[in-house]
C-alpha cells in the first residue's frame, strides 16, 4: 500500500485512530515563549468526565481546518456541532487536494451521536471513500449489553463484516473525543485519561496539559495550552502522539493540531469559524 494510503484527514483530528504513526516520535521543540507546565494526575482511573451543568457546548459553529503534509496543502477538514434530538450531533467532512489527491483522493465523512449530559458516545456512522476503497460503516455502542456493535460494507465488493466488542460504562470516540477534549478544565499540569472506542477493543487514552504559547494560525493569532495526547494501553499503545493547541479561555477552541508521522509531518491549522 501506498503511503498515502494510511493519510486519513478526519480521523486524525483525533489522535487514537492515529494507527499508522511510527513509534519513537519526539515532542516537538519549545518556542521562545512557551512556559514549561509540570504533569499533576487529575484523574485516577480511565473514565469520561460529564461536563459541567452550566458547559456551553459550541452549537452552530463549523470549524475549517487546512490540512498540511510535508508542507504541502493535503486538503481541508470540517467539523460541525450542533443539538439535535437531544443529543450532541457532530458532523466531520474531509476532502484531499492538491499532491494527495493526486496521489490518493481522500472523500470522507463522519457523523457521531453523544449524549450531552454525560458525554457517552452512542453511535458512530462513517463513508469512507480513500482511493479505490469505499466503505460504508455503523457503530453502535449498547451499554445495556456492555458491547459495541460495528457493522461493516465494503461498496465496491459487497463485502460485509459484523464485529462486537465489550464496552465500559462510559467511552467517547474518535470525532467526539475532538470535543470532549475541550470541556476539560485544561487547567497547568492537569492530566486526564478515558476510554475510546472505535468500534475494536476499547482504548486508554491520556491527555497532558504541557505548556502555554502563543500560535499563529490563519484565522488569527491566540493564546493556547498544548495538550499530548496518546494511547496508554490497548492495539495503539506507543503507535503515536499528536499535540493538540486549544485556546486559553472559557471557550477551549482548537486552533492547531499536530502529528510528527515518519513519512513527514501532518498539521491541522484553523482557518475560520462558520457560524449557523
Amino acid at each position: 500500500m501506498h503511503i498515502l494510503g494510511r493519510f486519513n484527514p478526519a480521523w486524525y483530528l483525533f489522535a487514537i485512530l492515529s494507527v499508522s504513526l511510527s513509534q519513537g516520535q519526539a515532542a516537538p521543540s519549545p518556542p521562545p515563549n512557551q512556559v514549561s507546565l509540570p504533569t499533576v494526575s487529575t484523574s485516577p482511573s480511565a473514565r469520561v468526565i460529564p461536563p459541567p451543568p452550566n458547559y456551553a457546548f459550541p452549537n452552530g459553529q463549523t470549524y475549517v481546518y487546512g490540512v498540511e503534509w510535508h508542507l504541502f496543502n493535503a486538503g481541508t477538514a470540517k467539523v460541525t456541532l450542533g443539538l439535535d434530538g437531544g443529543q450532541e450531533h457532530v458532523t466531520a467532512v474531509a476532502n484531499s487536494a492538491g499532491v494527495v489527491n493526486a496521489l490518493y483522493k481522500v472523500q470522507d465523512r463522519f457523523e457521531a451521536f453523544f449524549d450531552p449530559r454525560t458525554f457517552c458516545s452512542l453511535r458512530v456512522s462513517r463513508n469512507t471513500e480513500e482511493g479505490s476503497r469505499s466503505r460504508q460503516t455503523e457503530l453502535r455502542f449498547d451499554y445495556s449489553r456492555n458491547k459495541s456493535v460495528l457493522d461493516e460494507k465494503n461498496l465496491k465488493t459487497g463485502e460485509q463484516k459484523h464485529v462486537e466488542n465489550d464496552l465500559p460504562a462510559c467511552v467517547t470516540d474518535v470525532v467526539s473525543g475532538f470535543y470532549y477534549l475541550a470541556s476539560l478544565p485544561l487547567q497547568s499540569g492537569n492530566s486526564y485519561t478515558f476510554p475510546i472506542n472505535d468500534g475494536n477493543k476499547a482504548t486508554e487514552v491520556t491527555a497532558r496539559v504541557e505548556a502555554r504559547e502563543q500560535v499563529k494560525v490563519p484565522a488569527g493569532t491566540f493564546q493556547t495550552v498544548r495538550v499530548k495526547v496518546e494511547a496508554i494501553s490497548g492495539a495503539l499503545q506507543g503507535r503515536g502522539t499528536i499535540w493538540a493547541w486549544f485556546t486559553d479561555d472559557v471557550k477551549h477552541t482548537p486552533v492547531q493540531m499536530r502529528s510528527k508521522l515518519g513519512w513527514g509531518t501532518l498539521l491541522f491549522r484553523l482557518q475560520t469559524i462558520e457560524k449557523q
